[in-house]
């Protein structure tokens, strides 16, 4: 089951679409601002996020910023009725998959979620913004435990899985394993 988060500040937005998604099979949460957001995606790291362009307490931005540390791998989805063209195309600089009005129409939604979830996630800007902050080392261990993990939590645990999805032998898997 895929995990979703939807940040929205409609209350009533936020419900139907989490009633939406968990009819298609995602376990789905939801937050109303930044501050709820952070708290929930630390709790509960999405596959796919659907956010709101503007909060109460701050922007689209401010989640992708925490997400990006935390949760590079989730595919975002970004919704709004008020964002322009130039913070629409920050938010695909920064990863968004696709881009909603509001009001939202569920096929719309629809559409654009299997968009996001049917091909993986871009990871050269968020790597380019990584240059000159932090060592390649620390980078590439970074890619490397973050995909052990997700190819573990895929085969659910099965060491054997992971490596056959990582395409390496148990061994080295083990030895990555071992280092983390």
């Amino acid at each position: 089951m895929s995990r979703c988060v939807v940040v929205d500040d409609d209350e009533r937005l936020r419900e139907a679409l989490a009633e939406a998604l968990s009819e298609r099979g995602f376990d789905v949460r939801h937050a109303g601002s930044v501050a709820e957001a952070r708290v929930l995606l630390r709790e509960h790291p999405p596959d796919l996020l659907l956010l709101d362009v503007a909060l109460p307490d701050g922007r689209a931005s401010d989640v992708l910023s925490w997400v990006e540390k935390h949760c590079p791998t989730a595919q975002v989805v970004a919704m709004s009725g008020a964002a322009g063209p130039e913070e629409s195309f920050g938010l695909a600089e920064r990863g968004v998959r696709a881009y909603l009005t509001k009001p939202l129409r569920l096929d719309e939604v629809e559409a654009a979620v299997e968009r996001a979830l049917s091909s993986p996630a871009d990871l050269t800007a968020r790597l380019r913004s990584r240059v000159g902050m932090v060592p390649i080392r620390a980078v590439e261990s970074d890619v490397r435990s973050t995909m052990v993990r997700e190819a573990l939590r895929r085969e659910h645990g099965s060491r054997r899985g992971a490596a056959r999805l990582l395409g390496i032998s148990r061994q080295l898997l083990q030895h990555i394993l071992r280092k983390n």
